[in-house]
C-alpha cells in the first residue's frame, strides 16, 4: 500500500519536472525585441520575434535587447570654451541598437561608454568655440556631436540618431552680464521701434498735408477759373446788350430822322403845291415871278452874314419860275 502511494507520488513529481522543464525551454521573443541564446557559455544565434524552443540544460536565453530607440539624459558636464568662460551644459543622446550580438560582447556598460564619450566631445568641440558661438551654435554643436558619437558607437551596435544640447549654464556672472546686455539691446531695438514710428508718422503727416495743399491748390485754381469764366460770360453779355441797346437807339433814331425828314418834304412839297395854286389863281406873269426873284436875291445879298455868288448861268435858272409853272398848270390840268 505504501509502495503504491510511493509511486504516485513519484510519478507526480517526474511530471512536475518534465513541465517544469519543458516550459523552461520555451522562449517567446515579443515585437522589436531581439534575444541572445547561449549554448554551454557560448553565442550560439540571435532570436528573433516569435517561439523558441531551447536545449535543457544547454542552451539558455542569456540577454534579451529592446531594438527600439532609446533615449538617454545626460548630467550636466563642466566644460571651457575657447575664451575660458567655464559652464554647464547637459546632452540628450539617442541611439538605437542595430547590431545585439556586438551590443552584449564589443561593450561592457554601453550607456556608461556612451556618457563619458558625449563628455568627451562636447569638451573638444566647445574648447574651439567662445562663449557667444556656443550660445548661438547649437545645431552646429549637435550636428558634430552626432557624427563622432556615431562613428565611435557604430563598433558597439549601436546607432546615434541625435545628440540635443539640453541646458547651457554659464555662471552667475556671465548670466547677470548677459541679461543687461540683453536689456540694452531689447531698449535699443524699443529705442529704433520708436523711432521708425514717428519717422513714419510725421511722413504720413507731411503726405497729407502735401495732398490737402495739393487739393486746396486745384480747388483755388478751379475756382478762379470759374470766376474768370462767369466774368467773361458777364461782359460778353453786357457787351451784347449795350451793343443791342445801341443799335435799337440808333435804329430808333434813324427811323425818327427818316420820319422826320419824309415829313418835312412832304410839308415841303404840299408848301410849294399851295404857293403854286396859289399863284395859279392869281394869273401871275412871267414878269411879276423874274422880279419877285430879283427881289429875293437882292434881300438875300444885303444880308451881312451871306454871301451871294451868282453863276453865269443864273439868269437862266430864273426862267425855271415858269417852267414849275407850267408843270404845276400841266398838273392841274390832268
Amino acid at each position: 500500500m505504501l509502495g503504491i502511494i510511493f509511486g504516485k507520488i513519484f510519478t507526480f513529481l517526474f511530471i512536475l519536472i518534465i513541465l517544469f522543464i519543458a516550459i523552461r525551454c520555451i522562449r517567446i521573443v515579443k515585437q522589436a525585441r531581439m534575444g541572445i541564446i547561449m549554448r554551454l557559455g557560448k553565442f550560439h544565434k540571435e532570436a528573433k520575434t516569435g517561439i523558441h524552443f531551447l536545449v535543457p540544460f544547454v542552451d539558455s536565453m542569456a540577454y534579451m535587447i529592446d531594438l527600439r530607440e532609446m533615449v538617454v539624459d545626460f548630467p550636466p558636464q563642466p566644460v571651457i570654451t575657447k575664451d575660458n568662460v567655464t559652464m554647464q551644459i547637459d546632452t540628450v543622446v539617442y541611439y538605437k541598437v542595430t547590431d545585439p550580438k556586438s551590443y552584449v560582447f564589443e561593450i561592457a556598460n554601453p550607456i556608461s561608454a556612451i556618457e563619458n564619450l558625449t563628455a568627451t566631445t562636447l569638451r573638444n568641440i566647445i574648447g574651439d568655440l567662445d562663449l557667444d558661438e556656443t550660445l548661438t551654435s547649437r545645431d552646429l554643436i549637435n550636428a558634430k556631436m552626432r557624427t563622432i558619437l556615431d562613428e565611435a558607437t557604430d563598433i558597439w551596435g549601436i546607432k546615434v540618431n541625435r545628440v540635443e544640447l539640453k541646458n547651457i549654464m554659464p555662471p552667475r556672472d556671465i548670466q547677470a552680464a548677459m541679461e543687461k546686455q540683453m536689456r540694452a539691446e531689447r531698449e535699443r531695438r524699443e529705442a529704433i521701434l520708436q523711432a521708425e514710428g514717428e519717422k513714419q508718422s510725421k511722413i504720413l503727416i507731411a503726405e497729407g498735408e502735401k495732398q490737402s495743399a495739393i487739393l486746396k491748390a486745384e480747388a483755388k485754381k478751379e475756382a478762379m477759373i470759374r470766376e474768370a469764366e462767369g466774368e467773361k460770360q458777364s461782359k460778353i453779355l453786357a457787351a451784347e446788350g449795350e451793343a443791342s441797346a445801341i443799335r435799337q437807339t440808333f435804329e430808333a433814331r434813324a427811323e425818327g430822322e427818316a420820319k422826320v425828314i419824309v415829313q418835312t418834304q412832304e410839308a415841303s412839297a404840299a408848301g410849294l403845291r399851295m404857293v403854286f395854286s396859289a399863284m395859279k389863281e392869281s394869273d401871275v406873269d412871267d414878269n411879276i415871278l423874274a422880279l419877285k426873284s430879283m427881289e429875293a436875291l437882292v434881300k438875300l445879298g444885303e444880308s451881312e452874314s451871306s454871301k451871294l455868288v451868282l453863276p453865269s448861268d443864273a439868269v437862266n435858272f430864273l426862267g425855271t419860275f415858269k417852267g414849275i409853272k407850267e408843270v404845276l398848270t400841266d398838273d392841274s390840268k390832268k
